[in-house]
């Protein structure tokens, strides 16, 4: 099987040694004389369409049509018409009749790409091709029959796709009897070098000049650089390099200024499993400001009755005045949710002031605080803060600076 897969690699012109690009390939050959199903997954710009040429050449129906369709590139209202043919008077310019793919491809191959991106309604009239090969023209009702093996390819999440009810489960199953996974080039990191070289070297050729060649340093970094346009973009690169660069040492600097964002596509380890309690917008973050603040009030409601009462001395507990003085320097530092400079506490005397008994007593008979009030209030005293910047401000409260303009307007805040 290896000999056939290095066959077939140089065949169809796929460059790497990768065990999974291995493994899709090992696939692709093994379903390639049935007749099942077979559905091609994996990131933009890897090299899906190279898999569905494979099966096709490898079948029995070599012979006969391989059409390659584009459904993200068809209009929606005419996707049905390219797929299953049309007949004349069906729609407005429809001035004669017209053969879909699945027609004209019968007893080929019919390669689906961005199969994702099918409308429902097409979605429906590929499920039954797939169930009993049969199609109906738009605008007529006779059932017509087609022989044709259908492999699709997509870049899209299916799962995710199903779940939003964006694409039908039940076609997912059908067109997903093989399922062929395409490694991203930044999991084939052995054979991102020998991709720039094979590229440079077709450049070369291509517009007669020498090759172009990467330093040591340049290779770590072309190898360390997360490409999100895989195999494609690395081809880009290299052609531009060999287009616009005189000198054809490449160094790493150079290489830099060809890479787009490089701080941000360096490889980077991120959690796609965020905690629940991560707040995703400003309302919840206020939620949660809000509950804090009335946990800190029970506990301070606590104290102050505890000061109150006839059994404490006015010289408590060193504890307890920690608490109270963190307490009430917290609710200080907090002014945009509640008051308190009214209420005045003598740590240094240990003295305390009859009328501050009563402000937690009266905190807690408004605990059912109004978020709109909060909220308006909040962002003034950002303002205040950032003199008006709402760039700072935004920033402080932990909301964008549309989501502040617009609560601006919505509050008719005057700057």
């Amino acid at each position: 099987m290896e000999l056939t897969t290095q066959t077939i690699k140089q065949r169809f012109t796929i460059i790497g040694n990768d065990h999974f690009l291995n493994r899709a390939i090992e696939k692709a050959v093994r379903v390639s004389p049935t007749d099942i199903s077979v559905l091609v997954t994996g990131e933009s710009g890897v090299g899906k369409e190279s898999f569905p040429k494979i099966i096709h050449q490898l079948s029995h129906r070599k012979h006969n049509k391989y059409i390659a369709v584009n459904c993200g590139a068809i209009p929606e209202g005419t996707i049905d018409s390219e797929l299953f043919g049309h007949e004349k008077g069906a729609f407005t310019g429809a001035n004669s009749s017209r053969k879909g793919y699945f027609e004209v491809a019968d007893g080929g191959t019919i390669f689906l790409d961005e199969v994702g991106e099918l409308p429902l309604t097409t979605q429906v009239r590929l499920l039954r091709v797939l169930e009993n090969g049969e199609f109906i023209k738009v605008g007529s009702s006779e059932v017509h029959k087609t022989n044709v093996r259908i492999v699709a390819a997509t870049n899209l999440n299916m799962d995710s796709a199903i779940q939003k009810g964006k694409f039908r489960e039940d076609l997912f199953y059908r067109l997903s009897t093989v399922e062929i996974k395409v490694p991203p080039l930044r999991d084939r990191k052995e054979d991102i070098h020998l991709l720039f070289r094979k590229f440079a070297s077709d450049f070369a050729k291509k517009y007669n000049m020498p090759t172009i060649r990467l330093d040591e340093n340049a290779q770590k970094l072309l190898t360390m650089y997360s490409w999100n346009g895989n195999v494609r973009q690395l081809r880009n690169v290299a052609e531009q390099l060999s287009v616009l660069e005189e000198k054809r040492n490449v160094s790493v600097s150079l290489l830099k200024s060809y890479l787009p964002e490089l701080s941000s596509n360096l490889p980077a380890v991120i959690n796609k499993n965020k905690d629940s309690s991560d707040f995703s917008n400003e309302r919840e973050i206020l939620y949660k400001i809000l509950f804090d603040m009335k946990k800190d009030l029970n506990d301070l409601k606590k104290i102050t009755k505890h000061l109150n009462s006839e059994e404490s001395s006015i010289d408590y507990k060193s504890e307890e005045k920690n608490t109270l003085e963190k307490l009430y320097n917290n609710s200080s530092n907090s002014s945009d949710l509640i008051e308190i400079n009214k209420k005045k506490v003598d740590f240094k005397s240990h003295e305390v002031s009859d009328d501050k008994y009563h402000f937690a007593e009266e905190i807690s008979e408004e605990e059912t605080l109004s978020i709109h009030d909060k909220e308006l209030e909040l962002i003034i005293k950002a303002l205040e803060r950032n003199g008006g910047k709402r760039k700072a401000a935004a920033k402080e409260l932990g909301i964008s600076e549309r989501t502040l303009y617009r609560k601006i307007k919505q509050h008719d805040i005057e700057l």
